[in-house]
């Protein structure tokens, strides 16, 4: 969990600059909850989920049901106290709380506890590292890195406050606090000068793209509902597949041919409940691929029980909305039936009526997601219906070439052409026809 650890540098207790180690870094998960049940389950289990894809394995989980987490230490008194006694029996090499952390909270537990101290955020940024592979990615994320850690800068002189300001105290620790965080203000600024370059760059192949005839279908889900899986399955691309959250960070577009039209499918990140806001606005490249699409293709685990799938369902929901893509349509994807009892599929064909359900694996109903993402290209086509006089038989090649689903018919006057166009070539066809009455 390297990133973990260079986050880490800037809170209260530094780890070795070098950890040499077999095996996954061990890991003792705190929360503080308000209540048991499932969603409790669900959101353990995800950040177990989150810590193994980061390169940790969970050893103990120590809960408290409170209605609000404590403003100063996070847990209460008595579970710090038993945390305490965790800590020092098993030795973890680091303490992952599952929600957020104030500076001040993850400033006192480690003062506390002598051990790393992260919360949920840390954990997502550390698998964000690990996972962006392009140039524009790794720089977001280092941007989101800085701005997370630049207010728990203070935790890492603090044994320096003595000389923090005021009469006979001042000294080196103001110096060297404020020289650190000057240090990371102005790597902040050069990141996102860099990020703007790019932008600037990225927004003309967005407006290219708009200006395609092609319709644009973006994969969106909850992280690990097998988005990738479907989009090799789909397109024969070569997007990472392994069983980890946030596998896919970079942006992936592929040209499909559905039924004889042409589609661009791209491959998002994978959403997550209560994703950090940093986060989402780090990488709207990858995620204004939904905002931008003509049909957002939301890809749920069908094998997954009733209500996770609807709390995963809202989180997505939440930051389509975030991004400003709540008004797209959207087509819910129902993935892994190859996992799911027939009956269970049945009872999903009736809650869900308007839903595709298909296997990426096994390959079961891609070909009527195919269907389905025709007949959104089909929408954004025009209907061509004209009469082609022989004379100008040059311009049926003209309509094969940017239709789809020709006819043609011979008449008296010429050759009737019944074709689904861009609206634009359908224009230029009708123009030149007029043109040639006319003169």
């Amino acid at each position: 969990m390297g990133e973990i650890q260079r986050t880490y540098r800037g809170s209260a207790v530094r780890p070795e600059e070098e950890l040499t180690r077999n095996g996954p870094e061990r890991a003792l998960v705190i929360a503080s909850l308000a209540r048991e049940g499932d969603e409790q389950d669900d959101r353990l289990r995800e950040l177990e989920e989150l810590l193994r894809t980061a390169g940790a394995e969970v050893v103990e989980t120590l809960v408290q049901h409170r209605d609000r987490p404590m403003p100063r230490t996070y847990l209460g008194t008595g579970k710090l106290e038993e945390l305490k006694d965790l800590v020092e029996r098993l030795k973890p090499d680091l303490v992952a709380a599952e929600g957020s952390l104030s500076p001040g909270q993850q400033r006192a537990l480690e003062d506390r506890l002598k051990t790393r101290v992260v919360d949920r955020t840390a954990v997502i940024l550390d698998i964000f590292a690990q996972h962006a592979r392009s140039a524009e990615g790794k720089l977001q994320v280092e941007l989101a890195q800085l701005e997370y850690s630049y207010a728990r800068q203070e935790g890492l002189w603090q044994h320096l406050e003595r000389l923090g300001g005021g009469v006979g105290t001042r000294g080196p620790g103001e110096s060297q606090l404020e020289s650190d965080r000057r240090l990371v203000r102005n790597r902040m600024a050069t990141l996102r000068r860099r990020l703007r370059d790019v932008a600037r760059s990225r927004e003309t192949q967005r407006e290219r793209r708009i200006g395609s005839p092609i319709p644009r279908i973006a994969l969106a889900g909850y992280t690990n509902a097998g988005k990738s899986s479907l989009m090799n399955a789909l397109s024969g691309a070569d997007v990472s597949v392994d069983d980890a959250l946030f596998e896919t960070l970079d942006p992936t577009t592929r040209k499909l041919t559905c039924d004889g039209h042409d589609v661009l499918l791209s491959d998002t990140v994978g959403f997550i409940r209560h994703l950090p806001h940093q986060l989402v606005k780090a990488f709207s490249a990858t995620l204004e691929e939904a905002r931008d699409a003509d049909l957002i293709l939301h890809v749920a685990d069908a094998s997954e029980p009733e209500s996770r799938r609807d709390a995963r369902a809202a989180a997505v929901a939440e930051v389509l909305e975030e991004i400003g893509a709540a008004d797209v349509p959207r087509l819910l994807v129902l993935n892994k039936v190859d996992l799911v009892a027939p009956d269970d599929r049945t009872a999903l064909r009736f809650r869900h009526p308007d839903a595709v359900q298909v296997s990426a694996v096994t390959r079961e109903g891609l070909d009527d997601l195919s269907s389905r993402l025709a007949d959104a290209a089909r929408a954004r086509l025009t209907t061509l219906d004209v009469t082609i006089p022989y004379a100008d038989s040059g311009l049926i090649a003209a309509v094969y070439a940017d239709g789809s689903e020709v006819t043609q018919e011979a008449t008296e006057e010429g050759v009737r052409v019944h074709a689904l166009m861009p609206a634009a070539a359908a224009a230029r066809i009708r123009a030149t026809l007029n043109g040639a009455r006319t003169g």
